[in-house]
């Protein structure tokens, strides 16, 4: 199935940009009549028919409309610190897109070895693989910005706060998939660390804040293993 992607739905329409568009008719050969998917990015698909095939500005009907295609029963927010091979990071977004997450917010930890992405390119990885895995809803992507300031950003969020971490002398950690277990709700936010894990002083700030510290096993994980792992615990809790 081929998946296109406009914010311009409106009086029964959706117009393609110029990229989308170059693809649907220069690439695909798509032709006034032909039928072709459309989503908004915000979770809704449009099954529709191709009413105008210029490359730089398609144009399609809607037939009908789909609301929640490809949703999954949960909100999850996966605040991860970049890591210093950006390819690693570009890795784990594409993926936890095709499991399913509904926000990444970079940040910026005390032993961080990168503090600079290129959001459009992240923007990009989140689209195509949205379309890939069939989703209508793009995740939303943040500027960066420290672990401590999203940590107090988020201590107010009604949300299970889990805080992934090697430290075993500031509190007991919990196993992720039994925290998971335990809780009734639906809205789950995740912080991930760098390489060289949070500072002491950064863990100490989340459990204050409400997050709980929890361990992804046993093995010893880079930062992008134990990202894509919490999220593929969380999709699997949640089926």
């Amino acid at each position: 199935m081929e998946i296109f992607w406009t914010e311009d739905v409106s009086d029964g329409l959706c117009r393609l940009g110029e990229e989308e568009s170059a693809h649907c008719v220069r690439v695909l050969r798509h032709r006034n009549g032909d039928n072709v998917c459309i989503i908004d990015g915000h979770g809704t698909m449009y099954e529709c028919e191709l009413v105008s095939d210029s490359p730089k500005a398609a144009e399609a009907k809607i037939i009908s409309t789909h609301p929640g295609w490809g949703s999954h029963g949960y909100n999850l927010t996966m605040a991860v610190c970049p890591t210093k091979n950006i390819d690693r990071f570009e890795w784990f977004i594409e993926k936890a897109t095709e499991f399913g997450v509904d926000c990444i917010c970079p940040v910026i930890g005390d032993h961080s070895e990168r503090k600079v992405v290129k959001m459009e390119r992240l923007k990009k990885i989140l689209l195509s693989a949205a379309k890939q895995s069939l989703k209508s809803a793009i995740p939303q992507i943040q500027e960066p910005v420290s672990v401590n300031a999203f940590v107090r950003e988020s201590a107010g969020v009604d949300s299970l706060k889990l805080i992934a971490c090697c430290f075993d002398d500031l509190a007991p950690r919990h196993s992720i998939k039994e925290v998971l277990g335990t809780y009734s709700g639906t809205s789950v936010t995740i912080l991930i660390g760098p390489e060289g894990d949070f500072s002491k002083e950064e863990v100490k700030a989340a459990m204050e804040a409400g997050y709980i510290p929890v361990q992804i096993g046993n093995s010893r994980l880079r930062t992008e293993t134990a990202a894509l792992g919490s999220v593929a615990v969380v999709y699997y809790n949640y089926m």
